[in-house]
Protein backbone atom coordinates (compact mmCIF):
# COMPACT_ATOMS: atom_id res chain seq x y z
CA UNK A 1 0.00 0.00 0.00
CA UNK A 2 1.19 3.53 -0.80
CA UNK A 3 2.96 5.14 2.18
CA UNK A 4 1.03 8.41 1.70
CA UNK A 5 -2.28 6.54 1.91
CA UNK A 6 -1.14 4.81 5.07
CA UNK A 7 -0.19 8.15 6.59
CA UNK A 8 -3.50 9.78 5.68
CA UNK A 9 -5.49 6.82 7.05
CA UNK A 10 -3.46 6.87 10.27
CA UNK A 11 -3.87 10.63 10.73
CA UNK A 12 -7.62 10.59 10.14
CA UNK A 13 -8.03 7.54 12.38
CA UNK A 14 -6.08 9.30 15.14
CA UNK A 15 -8.25 12.41 14.83
CA UNK A 16 -11.50 10.41 14.93
CA UNK A 17 -10.39 8.43 18.00
CA UNK A 18 -9.36 11.62 19.78
CA UNK A 19 -12.71 13.24 18.96
CA UNK A 20 -14.59 10.17 20.18
CA UNK A 21 -12.62 10.07 23.45
CA UNK A 22 -13.12 13.80 24.11
CA UNK A 23 -16.85 13.47 23.45
CA UNK A 24 -17.07 10.43 25.71
CA UNK A 25 -15.25 12.29 28.46
CA UNK A 26 -17.53 15.30 28.12
CA UNK A 27 -20.72 13.21 28.17
CA UNK A 28 -19.76 10.76 30.93
CA UNK A 29 -17.19 12.65 32.96
CA UNK A 30 -14.79 10.71 35.14
CA UNK A 31 -15.53 7.00 35.55
CA UNK A 32 -16.87 5.91 38.96
CA UNK A 33 -14.02 5.55 41.41
CA UNK A 34 -14.43 1.78 41.68
CA UNK A 35 -13.93 1.50 37.90
CA UNK A 36 -11.29 4.17 37.43
CA UNK A 37 -7.92 2.65 36.47
CA UNK A 38 -6.05 5.49 38.16
CA UNK A 39 -7.62 4.62 41.51
CA UNK A 40 -6.24 1.08 41.30
CA UNK A 41 -2.95 2.52 40.04
CA UNK A 42 -2.83 4.82 43.07
CA UNK A 43 -3.13 1.85 45.40
CA UNK A 44 -0.25 0.16 43.59
CA UNK A 45 1.81 3.32 43.90
CA UNK A 46 1.27 3.47 47.66
CA UNK A 47 2.04 -0.23 48.10
CA UNK A 48 5.21 -0.16 46.01
CA UNK A 49 6.42 2.95 47.80
CA UNK A 50 6.14 1.07 51.09
CA UNK A 51 8.23 -1.76 49.68
CA UNK A 52 10.92 0.38 48.03
CA UNK A 53 11.08 3.42 50.26
CA UNK A 54 10.22 2.15 53.69
CA UNK A 55 13.67 2.22 55.24
CA UNK A 56 15.26 5.15 57.01
CA UNK A 57 18.78 6.27 56.48
CA UNK A 58 18.95 5.43 52.79
CA UNK A 59 21.51 7.41 50.86
CA UNK A 60 20.58 9.74 48.01
CA UNK A 61 21.81 7.35 45.31
CA UNK A 62 19.89 4.42 46.78
CA UNK A 63 16.72 6.50 46.95
CA UNK A 64 17.11 7.66 43.35
CA UNK A 65 17.61 4.07 42.20
CA UNK A 66 14.63 2.87 44.22
CA UNK A 67 12.39 5.60 42.80
CA UNK A 68 13.57 4.88 39.27
CA UNK A 69 12.89 1.17 39.71
CA UNK A 70 9.46 1.95 41.09
CA UNK A 71 8.69 4.14 38.07
CA UNK A 72 9.67 1.36 35.66
CA UNK A 73 7.71 -1.32 37.52
CA UNK A 74 4.57 0.80 37.65
CA UNK A 75 4.60 2.41 34.20
CA UNK A 76 6.13 -0.01 31.73
CA UNK A 77 3.76 -3.02 32.10
CA UNK A 78 0.62 -0.92 31.31
CA UNK A 79 2.43 0.75 28.41
CA UNK A 80 3.42 -2.63 26.98
CA UNK A 81 -0.15 -3.88 27.44
CA UNK A 82 -1.44 -0.82 25.59
CA UNK A 83 1.06 -1.48 22.80
CA UNK A 84 -0.13 -5.08 22.50
CA UNK A 85 -3.81 -4.13 22.44
CA UNK A 86 -3.17 -1.48 19.80
CA UNK A 87 -1.98 -4.14 17.36
CA UNK A 88 -5.26 -6.10 17.50
CA UNK A 89 -7.80 -5.10 14.78
CA UNK A 90 -10.99 -3.49 16.13
CA UNK A 91 -9.93 -4.22 19.71
CA UNK A 92 -7.15 -1.69 19.22
CA UNK A 93 -9.57 1.07 18.20
CA UNK A 94 -11.94 0.35 21.09
CA UNK A 95 -9.05 0.21 23.56
CA UNK A 96 -7.72 3.49 22.18
CA UNK A 97 -11.02 5.33 22.68
CA UNK A 98 -11.52 3.94 26.19
CA UNK A 99 -7.88 4.39 27.17
CA UNK A 100 -7.73 7.99 26.01
CA UNK A 101 -11.08 8.68 27.70
CA UNK A 102 -9.66 7.36 31.00
CA UNK A 103 -6.54 9.49 30.49
CA UNK A 104 -8.51 12.71 29.97
CA UNK A 105 -9.91 15.00 32.62
CA UNK A 106 -11.54 17.75 30.55
CA UNK A 107 -15.05 17.39 31.93
CA UNK A 108 -13.69 17.11 35.47
CA UNK A 109 -12.18 20.60 35.20
CA UNK A 110 -15.67 21.98 34.79
CA UNK A 111 -17.18 19.63 37.36
CA UNK A 112 -14.74 20.90 40.00
CA UNK A 113 -14.63 24.58 39.06
CA UNK A 114 -18.30 25.27 38.40
CA UNK A 115 -19.37 24.64 42.03
CA UNK A 116 -16.83 27.25 43.11
CA UNK A 117 -18.28 29.76 40.65
CA UNK A 118 -21.89 29.02 41.61
CA UNK A 119 -21.14 29.38 45.33
CA UNK A 120 -19.42 32.72 44.72
CA UNK A 121 -22.40 33.87 42.67
CA UNK A 122 -24.64 33.09 45.64
CA UNK A 123 -22.30 34.93 48.00
CA UNK A 124 -21.42 31.71 49.85
CA UNK A 125 -17.70 32.26 50.33
CA UNK A 126 -17.23 29.43 52.84
CA UNK A 127 -18.80 26.93 50.44
CA UNK A 128 -16.74 28.26 47.55
CA UNK A 129 -13.56 27.96 49.62
CA UNK A 130 -14.46 24.37 50.51
CA UNK A 131 -14.94 23.45 46.84
CA UNK A 132 -11.75 25.24 45.79
CA UNK A 133 -9.74 23.44 48.47
CA UNK A 134 -10.46 20.14 46.69
CA UNK A 135 -8.56 21.17 43.57
CA UNK A 136 -5.62 23.19 44.93
CA UNK A 137 -2.77 22.36 47.28
CA UNK A 138 -2.46 25.70 49.08
CA UNK A 139 -3.92 26.38 52.52
CA UNK A 140 -7.66 26.87 52.17
CA UNK A 141 -8.06 29.46 54.93
CA UNK A 142 -5.81 32.05 53.28
CA UNK A 143 -6.10 31.35 49.58
CA UNK A 144 -7.57 33.72 47.02
CA UNK A 145 -10.49 31.59 45.82
CA UNK A 146 -10.88 32.97 42.30
CA UNK A 147 -7.17 33.14 41.61
CA UNK A 148 -6.49 29.63 42.93
CA UNK A 149 -9.36 28.11 40.94
CA UNK A 150 -8.30 29.73 37.67
CA UNK A 151 -4.67 28.71 38.16
CA UNK A 152 -5.85 25.13 38.65
CA UNK A 153 -7.97 25.27 35.48
CA UNK A 154 -5.15 26.62 33.32
CA UNK A 155 -2.44 24.30 34.62
CA UNK A 156 -4.62 21.21 34.65
CA UNK A 157 -5.71 22.04 31.13
CA UNK A 158 -2.23 20.90 30.19
CA UNK A 159 -1.80 18.09 32.71
CA UNK A 160 -5.29 16.58 32.39
CA UNK A 161 -6.14 17.29 28.76
CA UNK A 162 -3.57 18.52 26.28
CA UNK A 163 -0.68 16.35 27.44
CA UNK A 164 -2.72 13.18 26.94
CA UNK A 165 -4.02 14.39 23.56
CA UNK A 166 -0.51 15.27 22.41
CA UNK A 167 1.03 11.95 23.37
CA UNK A 168 -1.86 10.02 21.86
CA UNK A 169 -1.34 11.91 18.59
CA UNK A 170 2.39 11.14 18.70
CA UNK A 171 2.46 7.55 19.96
CA UNK A 172 -1.11 6.25 20.07
CA UNK A 173 -2.53 4.52 23.14
CA UNK A 174 0.91 3.61 24.59
CA UNK A 175 1.81 7.31 24.47
CA UNK A 176 -1.37 8.41 26.26
CA UNK A 177 -0.92 5.71 28.92
CA UNK A 178 2.73 6.64 29.40
CA UNK A 179 1.89 10.30 29.87
CA UNK A 180 -1.03 9.78 32.23
CA UNK A 181 0.80 7.32 34.50
CA UNK A 182 3.98 9.40 34.52
CA UNK A 183 1.96 12.48 35.42
CA UNK A 184 0.17 10.58 38.19
CA UNK A 185 3.49 9.40 39.62
CA UNK A 186 4.83 12.94 39.54
CA UNK A 187 1.77 14.04 41.53
CA UNK A 188 2.49 11.27 44.05
CA UNK A 189 6.28 11.34 44.29
CA UNK A 190 7.53 14.46 42.51
CA UNK A 191 7.86 16.71 45.57
CA UNK A 192 10.88 18.49 46.96
CA UNK A 193 10.09 17.40 50.49
CA UNK A 194 12.68 15.45 52.51
CA UNK A 195 10.87 12.17 51.82
CA UNK A 196 10.63 12.57 48.05
CA UNK A 197 13.56 14.83 47.16
CA UNK A 198 15.62 11.88 45.91
CA UNK A 199 13.09 9.06 45.71
CA UNK A 200 10.81 11.10 43.46
CA UNK A 201 13.53 12.65 41.31
CA UNK A 202 13.07 10.29 38.36
CA UNK A 203 9.30 10.78 38.41
CA UNK A 204 9.66 14.56 38.44
CA UNK A 205 12.30 14.69 35.69
CA UNK A 206 10.44 12.29 33.40
CA UNK A 207 7.21 14.21 33.82
CA UNK A 208 9.02 17.47 33.02
CA UNK A 209 10.45 15.92 29.86
CA UNK A 210 7.12 14.47 28.70
CA UNK A 211 5.36 17.78 29.40
CA UNK A 212 7.88 20.10 27.76
CA UNK A 213 6.36 20.30 24.27
CA UNK A 214 2.68 19.81 25.25
CA UNK A 215 2.98 22.66 27.76
CA UNK A 216 4.28 25.03 25.11
CA UNK A 217 1.61 23.98 22.64
CA UNK A 218 -0.97 24.57 25.38
CA UNK A 219 0.49 28.02 26.05
CA UNK A 220 0.42 28.76 22.31
CA UNK A 221 -3.22 27.67 22.13
CA UNK A 222 -4.17 29.94 25.03
CA UNK A 223 -2.26 32.76 23.34
CA UNK A 224 -4.03 32.39 19.99
CA UNK A 225 -7.49 32.23 21.56
CA UNK A 226 -7.21 35.15 23.98
CA UNK A 227 -5.49 38.52 24.14
CA UNK A 228 -2.66 37.38 21.90
CA UNK A 229 -0.19 40.26 22.24
CA UNK A 230 -0.54 40.45 26.00
CA UNK A 231 -0.23 36.67 26.33
CA UNK A 232 2.93 36.59 24.21
CA UNK A 233 4.51 39.37 26.27
CA UNK A 234 3.64 37.66 29.55
CA UNK A 235 4.94 34.32 28.29
CA UNK A 236 8.20 35.92 27.18
CA UNK A 237 8.85 38.01 30.29
CA UNK A 238 7.25 36.09 33.17
CA UNK A 239 7.37 32.34 32.51
CA UNK A 240 11.05 31.99 33.47
CA UNK A 241 10.33 33.25 37.00
CA UNK A 242 8.26 30.15 37.81
CA UNK A 243 9.81 27.16 39.53
CA UNK A 244 8.07 24.83 37.10
CA UNK A 245 9.66 24.83 33.62
CA UNK A 246 6.33 23.81 32.10
CA UNK A 247 3.84 25.46 34.41
CA UNK A 248 5.45 28.86 33.78
CA UNK A 249 4.59 29.16 30.06
CA UNK A 250 1.11 27.71 30.57
CA UNK A 251 0.19 29.99 33.47
CA UNK A 252 1.80 33.16 32.11
CA UNK A 253 0.25 32.76 28.66
CA UNK A 254 -3.12 31.77 30.10
CA UNK A 255 -3.25 34.72 32.49
CA UNK A 256 -2.20 37.09 29.71
CA UNK A 257 -4.78 35.64 27.34
CA UNK A 258 -7.51 36.25 29.92
CA UNK A 259 -6.23 39.74 30.76
CA UNK A 260 -5.95 39.06 34.49
CA UNK A 261 -3.22 38.78 37.12
CA UNK A 262 -2.42 35.48 38.80
CA UNK A 263 0.33 34.30 41.15
CA UNK A 264 1.66 36.27 44.10
CA UNK A 265 1.99 35.22 47.76
CA UNK A 266 0.41 31.88 48.69
CA UNK A 267 0.58 29.72 51.81
CA UNK A 268 1.38 26.01 51.62
CA UNK A 269 1.37 23.82 54.73
CA UNK A 270 1.53 26.88 56.95
CA UNK A 271 4.46 28.49 55.08
CA UNK A 272 4.07 31.58 52.91
CA UNK A 273 5.72 31.45 49.49
CA UNK A 274 6.27 34.41 47.19
CA UNK A 275 5.23 33.12 43.79
CA UNK A 276 5.84 35.35 40.75
CA UNK A 277 3.08 37.55 39.41
CA UNK A 278 1.75 36.28 36.10
CA UNK A 279 -0.42 37.95 33.50
CA UNK A 280 -1.41 41.57 33.13
CA UNK A 281 -4.57 43.21 34.38
CA UNK A 282 -6.79 43.20 37.47
CA UNK A 283 -7.06 40.38 39.97
CA UNK A 284 -9.64 37.85 38.78
CA UNK A 285 -13.26 37.88 39.83
CA UNK A 286 -15.82 35.10 39.95
CA UNK A 287 -16.85 35.72 36.32
CA UNK A 288 -13.31 34.87 35.18
CA UNK A 289 -13.72 31.24 36.27
CA UNK A 290 -16.11 30.34 33.41
CA UNK A 291 -13.91 32.44 31.08
CA UNK A 292 -10.95 30.22 31.96
CA UNK A 293 -13.04 27.10 31.35
CA UNK A 294 -14.11 28.47 27.96
CA UNK A 295 -10.48 29.13 27.06
CA UNK A 296 -9.61 25.48 27.73
CA UNK A 297 -12.67 24.23 25.81
CA UNK A 298 -11.82 26.46 22.86
CA UNK A 299 -8.25 25.16 22.84
CA UNK A 300 -9.51 21.55 22.84
CA UNK A 301 -11.78 22.38 19.90
CA UNK A 302 -8.85 24.02 18.09
CA UNK A 303 -6.64 20.96 18.52
CA UNK A 304 -9.33 18.61 17.26
CA UNK A 305 -10.24 20.82 14.29
CA UNK A 306 -6.61 21.15 13.22
CA UNK A 307 -6.03 17.41 13.40
CA UNK A 308 -9.32 16.55 11.65
CA UNK A 309 -8.59 19.05 8.90
CA UNK A 310 -5.08 17.64 8.44
CA UNK A 311 -6.47 14.10 8.30
CA UNK A 312 -9.15 14.99 5.77
CA UNK A 313 -6.72 16.91 3.57
CA UNK A 314 -4.29 13.97 3.63
CA UNK A 315 -7.09 11.56 2.73
CA UNK A 316 -8.13 13.70 -0.26
CA UNK A 317 -4.67 13.78 -1.78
Amino acid sequence: MDSGLLLSDSLLRTAIIMLAAVMLDWVLGEPPLRWHPLVAFGRLVARLEQLLHGRRGEGARAQICAGSLGWLLLVMPPVLLAWGLSAVPLVGELAAVLGLYWALGHRSLSDHAQPVFRALQRGEEATAREHAARIVSRDAATMDIEKSTIESILENGNDAVFGALFWYAVAGLPGAVLFRLANTLDASWGYRSPRYLHFGRASARIDDALNWLPARLTALSYTLLGQTRVALRCWDTQAHACDSPNGGPVMAAGAGALGIRLGGPARYRGQWQQKPWLGLGPDPGAADIPRALRLVRSAVALWLLVLLAAGLLSALH
